[in-house]
């Protein structure tokens, strides 16, 4: 059985690996190719702590995968990452284990960002150029690199729950070799940061609305993704009154534990009203924007087959490159 650590996993994946399995995974499942159990979730809330237990397999893949990923919102105080977990890959032919993914979350974090990313290339309008960002930490790094690696982004308004964040998430996302880095913008509410963009990403672990129906606008596209298990939400469900296309990237799984749960308990939408899935975009079984007026939505649970695509992918590069550490039985 191969291991990998993390730093091993992150030399084989980056932003554009994850994209790119992150978009076959999502074409796989609009192609009802895809094997997917539903998630399981565990909150310890006595900790401040969360867990999530996904996985699939797609049909031909050589591997199936299952994720273990934590969240545990009190480790910054004990010099700790939120966020942890391990990937464990099967032969799909024999069901034998064939790695262990000691990644340490940061599959999740690569692949949420590179969704992220991939839902606002395709359902943003083409010149959108602003993008605010609501939520400061690790996850948002991840999804305003994704997004500035296929979207030109020259401006960012900024928004945290933990006022503190915003500096240093700007001191961080203004280094490096980009070749164009966007002027931040300190927001001083949720709803100046997304009434002011094109494009708006939520992602905050949030379990009361952050943002209100008065700050969506003509021609802005809005992802939310903190929103994963039931009880969390970012967007004031009312706000669906306004919103003229809604996709997610499952939406059954959007209605139990995403934004639409909010929405369809209190009656404004029914599921039929969900124009359709990220993947049924992706590969043309459903129109994205129709037009620069439309405000569209995409809501983001994070799927089992985006966790088993990119581990699949990793292990593959593993073995071409000769990296990792066999384990004897």
């Amino acid at each position: 059985m191969l291991h990998l650590t993390e730093q091993q996993i992150r030399n084989l994946i980056g932003p554009d690996e994850a994209f790119r399995a992150v978009r076959e995974a999502f074409a796989a499942l609009a192609r009802n190719e895809v094997h997917q159990p539903p998630p399981i979730g565990l909150d310890l809330t006595d900790r401040r702590g969360e867990v999530h237990l996904k996985g699939a397999y797609v049909e031909g893949n050589p591997h199936f995968a299952f994720k273990v990923a934590t969240g545990f919102y009190n480790n910054p105080e004990k010099g700790l990452p939120t966020g942890s977990g391990l990937v464990m890959v099967f032969d799909a032919w024999t069901g034998i284990p064939a790695a262990i993914l000691q990644d340490n979350g940061y599959l999740t974090e690569i692949r949420t960002g590179a969704a992220g990313a991939l839902s606002c290339d395709l359902l943003a309008r083409k010149d959108a150029a602003v993008l605010g960002l609501v939520g400061a930490g690790s996850q948002a790094r991840y999804q305003f690199r994704a997004l500035t690696r296929i979207r030109s982004i020259e401006r960012v308004h900024i928004w945290s729950p933990v006022e503190d964040e915003i500096p240093r998430f700007i001191e961080e996302m203004s280094a490096g070799s980009r070749e164009m880095v966007p002027e931040f913008v300190p927001a001083g509410t949720p709803d100046e940061a997304v009434s002011r963009a094109d494009i708006a990403i939520t992602v905050t672990p949030s379990r009361t609305p952050l943002v209100s129906a008065d700050a969506l606008h003509t021609g802005l596209h809005i992802t939310c993704v903190g929103s994963d298990q039931p009880g969390k939400q970012e967007l004031d469900h009312t706000a669906f009154r306004r919103i003229d296309r809604i996709f997610a990237d499952h939406i059954d799984q959007a209605a139990n534990q995403g934004e639409l749960q909010h929405a369809i308990a209190a009656g404004l939408l029914e599921r039929s009203d969900v124009t359709g899935t990220l993947g049924q975009v992706a590969v043309a079984l459903k129109e994205g924007r129709t037009s620069e007026e439309e405000i569209t939505f995409c809501d983001l649970t994070g799927v089992g087959v985006q966790d088993s695509a990119i581990a699949s992918l990793t292990v593959e590069l593993a073995v071409e490159q000769g990296v990792g550490n066999r384990l004897e039985a």
